[in-house]
C-alpha cells in the first residue's frame, strides 16, 4: 500500500455496554488503511468508555442536548478528521446535522431482519422478546446505511439463524450476538475500502 495514502476514519457512537465497538476496534488494530479514531457515547455511566480506555481509544461523552442541538458533535467529528461513523448500541436517532456532514457514512447494526422489527423503541432485547413472541422461524442481523428514519436505510448485508420452538429471548440474544462479531467489523471493512462483501448467509446456529 501506499503509505501517501491517507487511511479512513472511524468514529463510533455508543450507548451501552460497547461489545461491538470492542470488536469493531479489535478487528481494525494494527491496519493503517483504515484506523479506528475515537468513540462517542451518550449516557455518562455507559460500560463502553471503559472499553474504549482499556483499548487506548479517545472517548467523548456528549448528551442529548449536544447531539440534537448543537453541533458540538459534527464539530469534534471534523476536528479530528473522521470520515466514517459507526453505530454500534447507539440509541438516538441520528440527528440532520451529522446525516449532512456524513451522506451515506453512517452504517447502522440492527438485531432483525429489517424490515421486520425494526422502527423507534426496537432495539436490544425488545427485538428479541417480540421474535419469540410472534412466533417467527428465523432472525438475524441487518447491516444498513443510516438515513433520517429508524432503521430504514439501505440494507448493506444480512445474516440469518434458526429460532426454536423452545427459544427464549436470551437464546436468540445469544446467536444474534455470534453473527454480530463474524460479520460487523467484515461488512463495514468491505462498504469502506471497496472490498467484497461476505456472503450473505443463513446459519444453522
Amino acid at each position: 500500500m501506499d503509505n501517501h495514502i491517507k487511511p479512513k476514519r472511524i468514529a463510533i457512537l455508543a450507548s451501552g455496554n460497547g461489545t461491538n465497538a470492542q470488536q469493531i476496534a479489535e478487528y481494525f488494530a494494527g491496519r493503517n488503511d483504515v484506523v479506528v479514531d475515537s468513540v462517542i457515547y451518550n449516557k455518562k455511566d455507559a460500560y463502553v468508555a471503559t472499553r474504549a480506555k482499556n483499548l487506548g481509544l479517545q472517548s467523548f461523552y456528549m448528551t442529548r442536548r449536544d447531539f440534537m442541538e448543537s453541533d458540538k458533535v459534527p464539530a469534534l467529528l471534523s476536528e479530528r478528521g473522521v470520515d466514517y461513523l459507526i453505530l454500534a448500541g447507539f440509541l438516538l436517532l441520528v440527528p440532520e446535522n451529522l446525516l449532512r456532514a456524513f451522506p451515506d457514512r453512517i452504517v447502522n447494526i440492527h438485531p432483525a431482519l429489517l424490515p421486520k422489527y425494526g422502527g423507534k423503541g426496537m432495539y436490544g432485547h425488545h427485538v428479541h422478546e417480540a421474535v419469540v413472541a410472534n412466533h417467527e422461524k428465523e432472525t438475524g442481523i441487518t447491516i444498513h446505511v443510516v438515513d433520517h428514519r429508524y432503521d430504514c436505510g439501505t440494507t448493506l448485508f444480512q445474516a440469518r439463524c434458526v429460532v426454536y420452538p423452545n427459544d427464549s429471548a436470551d437464546d436468540v440474544s445469544a446467536r444474534i450476538h455470534l453473527l454480530e462479531k463474524d460479520f460487523f467489523p467484515p461488512v463495514i471493512d468491505a462498504y469502506i475500502t471497496g472490498r467484497p462483501m461476505p456472503v450473505q448467509q443463513h446459519i444453522l446456529l
